[in-house]
């Protein structure tokens, strides 16, 4: 793997944003506007902050590439991608990775999880990047019930209130 340069400058509070997909200069912008728009019914809330990781020294990278960078991160639990996928789609849905590690679990006691483990990773539209990342922050929901949510919409993707 390439060497990337360091995540520097994010504050612990600040969403993670990293593109990976630099095709199309105009839909990133068009993310990048998305994701500082109020979000919730109505509008009501106020864009979270955001560190965007805007440098072509991470294009092309893979889901699993961008993790093991961003897992250097002690304060993270989630990191979202800006990929190929988000720049064609109508909606900007931004792929929403799991930043946990898997854990060596003892088949005794966890068996359900080695037979069916949670998802790792869902699409979510960039208001819905708000809500997860401060429901995650302050551990009021799991990534699992994000996950859930995109999984049963038509499109597969999380979508915020």
């Amino acid at each position: 793997m390439k060497a990337l340069p360091e995540i520097a400058g994010r504050d612990e509070f600040d969403a993670l944003i990293i593109r990976t997909d630099y095709g199309d200069e105009a839909a990133w912008q068009a993310v990048v506007a998305d994701l500082a728009q109020p979000w919730g019914d109505d509008g009501k809330f106020q864009p979270s902050s955001v560190h965007l990781v805007d440098d072509a020294a991470w294009a092309d990278l893979t889901p699993d590439e961008v993790l093991n960078e961003a897992r250097r991160d002690e304060n993270l639990s989630v990191v979202f991608v800006a990929d190929r996928v988000t720049m064609q789609s109508v909606h900007r849905a931004l792929l929403a990775l799991d930043i946990t590690e898997d854990e060596d679990l003892d088949p005794m006691y966890y068996q359900e999880l080695i037979d069916s483990p949670p998802p790792r990773e869902f699409r979510t539209v960039p208001a819905g990047v708000h809500d997860v990342h401060g429901n995650l922050a302050i551990a009021n929901m799991d990534f699992a019930e994000f996950a859930e949510a995109a999984f049963a919409d038509p499109d597969r993707i999380y979508r915020s209130v």
